[in-house]
């Protein structure tokens, strides 16, 4: 799988494509904002989306999801403990943009499903605390983590938002991050990449 990185949106979010270079089968994840820009990447790479994968609800990481989703005809996937917050102006913050998003997903995920897209598999990991349906994808055959808002370089995320919970979290990222090997890259929902062995061992949040 190659990784691309689009940084987007008023709080610099990072938008992942994970697309299989033998058929440029592209996966997104968290399409943040500026739908026509990221359209406009994928004709010029000429590169065949398969699906939107929602991390988490909160507005700045779903801003582009709905228009990239029919403009490809695409399913949308996320957790089902986010279908509400997802079709909740006040729960996904939207509000504080001035606007009212509401997105209702084409598949809702559970904990340990495995989906298969773009020639792999991804490996559904609930990771609540951020938000209560926050999830992070797994794609074991490339050692590669896309952690949303649960796990950063040296942190983890807000636990302050609605539906979150601190506890929660430092749970999900000690009892269910922390079992991966430790060479799995971690593409977090803003800033640096990192790896789980790097994390282990200088986290704070680590125990």
């Amino acid at each position: 799988m190659k990784i691309e990185t689009y940084v987007l949106g008023p709080v610099m979010t990072n938008c992942y494509f994970a697309i299989n270079e033998d058929t440029k089968e592209t996966i997104i994840i968290d399409p943040a904002d500026k739908a026509e820009v990221l359209i406009q990447k994928i004709n010029k790479e000429t590169l065949k989306p398969v699906a939107v994968l929602l991390t988490h609800g909160h507005f700045d990481h779903i801003l582009a999801a709905s228009e990239i989703a029919v403009n490809f005809h695409i399913p949308i996937y996320a957790s089902k403990e986010e279908k509400e917050l997802l079709e909740t102006p006040s729960l996904n913050l939207s509000v504080s943009l001035g606007k009212n998003i509401s997105l209702t997903p084409t598949t809702l995920l559970n904990d340990k499903d495995i989906i298969k897209l773009a020639g792999t598999e991804v490996n559904v990991i609930h990771t609540p605390g951020h938000t209560s349906g926050g999830i992070c994808y797994l794609f074991k055959e490339s050692k590669i983590l896309f952690s949303g808002d649960t796990l950063f370089e040296g942190t983890v995320g807000r636990a302050d938002l609605p539906t979150g919970n601190l506890n929660t979290l430092l749970d999900s990222v000690n009892h269910k991050l922390m079992t991966l090997p430790d060479d799995t890259t971690v593409f977090p929902g803003h800033g640096e990449s990192t790896t789980i062995g790097h994390e282990r061992n200088t986290n704070p949040y680590v125990s």
